[in-house]
């Protein structure tokens, strides 16, 4: 009988083995913007295995000068690049439209992005991109045609005659309520409403994030009740609730770095998980991801921890389609690195890099 047992219980182990050893390979294609300063040349490609963190397959996908930001339309079929230069035209920077077939870029069209220094593009649901000018002061709006190439643009100017600040523009993001645009030189987020002769400014146009603090980029809760800014110059993410009349008012401001950090520091990116219980921020300086739990009932922040990037200066980071990895573009140190997210904790392991020059941008195409 012990016998039979022991033979039974080693058949189970050996069916389980094999279903592991050949569980298909689940792969995704990942698109690298660069900084083109020094030896890269444009935009990369890589394919990523979700089974085990591998990159794999490098090749240049598109040559371009400096593509820092990137975008994939809603339906997969476009990448967006902006040109960060001065140079493009007498204006300023350039952006860039792609066609993404058979897993590689068809250069559709550019045309100038209105400013200088585009640093941001971002997509919407109904034809339409907008890019974000930093040094330029102002954001574009492109009308899209049927192929996803660029049309005619909309120029709003953040530069006002009744502020001494200068406005740096920094990301836009489209939703239900409308266009929302963060400028790190006003120290506030812009809103804009679409009308049939374009976007204008909407209730509550201006939501102010404080002296000194330098919005650079958010995230918006998926019910869009709560609004995490991340602030770049004084190192901290705001956390605001929408009222009944539509409002966003600050609730919270939780600190990225620790009391006893010395140094440079400049916050970069935020993401929140797909289940949108944990809040993702870089620091480039202290060089880490900090991790923070959402409570479900109030939209607050609780630390649950930091991870060094193992690298410099990580401008950018994405999760995967799977939500089980994260991936750090690490600007100065010439590599991505690849962390295994534990879904429960929203925790993260280092499991490997990839060496790329001045990598600044990650967009998987799902």
């Amino acid at each position: 009988m012990k016998l039979k047992l022991s033979f039974l219980l080693s058949s189970i182990f050996i069916v389980i083995g094999c279903q592991e050893k050949n569980e298909p390979m689940k792969t995704y294609d990942l698109f690298i913007g660069t900084y083109t300063d020094g030896d890269s040349e444009g935009i990369y490609k890589m394919t990523f295995n979700a089974n085990n963190g591998d990159l794999m397959d490098e090749v240049l996908a598109a040559k371009l000068p400096s593509p820092s930001f990137l975008a994939i339309s809603h339906n997969q079929k476009n990448l967006y690049a902006v040109q960060e230069t001065a140079d493009y035209d007498s204006i300023g920077g350039g952006i860039t439209s792609y066609a993404i077939e058979n897993r590689e870029l068809t250069l559709l069209n550019s045309k100038g992005s209105g400013g200088a220094h585009p640093c941001h593009v971002a997509v919407s649901n109904d034809g339409q991109i907008a890019v974000s000018n930093y040094s330029g002061g102002n954001l574009a709006i492109f009308d899209l045609v049927e192929d996803g190439s660029l049309g005619e643009h909309q120029l709003i100017e953040h530069n006002t005659a009744d502020t001494t600040k200068t406005a740096h523009v920094h990301k836009s993001h489209f939703n239900e309520d409308g266009l929302f645009v963060a400028d790190l030189g006003l120290s506030a987020l812009k809103r804009y409403d679409k009308q049939p002769y374009g976007w204008v400014p909407a209730h509550q146009n201006t939501i102010e994030m404080g002296k000194g603090a330098g919005p650079r980029h958010f995230e918006f809760s998926k019910n869009r009740e709560y609004l995490y800014v991340l602030n770049e110059l004084n190192a901290s993410i705001s956390v605001l609730k929408r009222d009944d009349e539509g409002s966003y008012n600050q609730i919270e401001v939780q600190a990225t770095l620790p009391k006893d950090f010395e140094g440079e520091n400049a916050c970069a990116d935020i993401h929140l998980s797909n289940d949108g219980r944990f809040l993702y921020s870089s620091n480039r300086g202290e060089n880490t991801i900090v991790i923070f739990e959402i409570t479900r009932e109030t939209g607050k922040l609780s630390l649950v921890g930091r991870t060094s990037v193992n690298g410099d200066w990580p401008r950018n980071f994405t999760l995967d389609p799977t939500g089980n990895y994260l991936l750090v573009a690490n600007q100065r140190s010439n590599n991505i690195t690849v962390y295994k997210r534990d879904v429960e904790k929203g925790t993260l392991s280092f499991l490997k890099e990839k060496k790329l020059p001045s990598p600044v941008c990650l967009v998987f195409v799902k």
